[in-house]
């Protein structure tokens, strides 16, 4: 049996309204990036990336995407992500764009990815906080931002 290797995209999807990422999902996701490839590439590359394609997971709340596809054909799909100009769901159309991050072989450089890049993003943001209040939360966040906590929990779990 061989073994069909996988590349997971991070992508960020990008909206002016924030509050229009709750209405995602992602089969939405799914769908625009399909169609994406299909105008991009033709039937060629809408049958090769339907291939092992999938959104392993989506969070409304921050607008990160993990999408998963062969090793092969990845290029395809990171290729076509640049014209995705909204997404569709339950009749609404959100307008936004797919900002691919990082292209990694698990989902955990992925995750490491994720936790670098929103580091920089808090270090970026704590020269324009208006009031001290805002400096003491964002240092607090940046001190959370770690991976090593999820690490060693799952050592307790296994030691119990």
């Amino acid at each position: 049996m061989v073994r069909l290797k996988s590349r997971y995209l991070l992508c960020e999807v990008c909206v002016s309204d924030r509050s229009n990422l709750l209405l995602l999902d992602d089969r939405a996701i799914y769908t625009a990036t399909k169609a994406a490839v299909a105008r991009a590439h033709g039937d060629y590359g809408a049958a090769l990336s339907s291939l092992g394609f999938s959104v392993k997971y989506l969070n409304a709340h921050t607008g990160i995407v993990f999408l998963r596809c062969r090793k092969s054909h990845y290029r395809l799909i990171w290729s076509a992500l640049p014209f995705i100009a909204s997404l569709e769901n339950r009749g609404q159309r959100v307008p936004c764009f797919l900002n691919c991050l990082h292209v990694g072989g698990t989902i955990r450089t992925c995750q490491k990815y994720l936790v670098r890049y929103n580091t920089q993003q808090l270090h970026r943001m704590l020269p324009f906080c208006q009031s001290e209040a805002e400096r003491s939360e964002i240092r607090k966040s940046l001190l959370s931002c770690t991976l090593k906590k999820e690490a060693d929990d799952v050592d307790e779990e296994e030691d119990d």
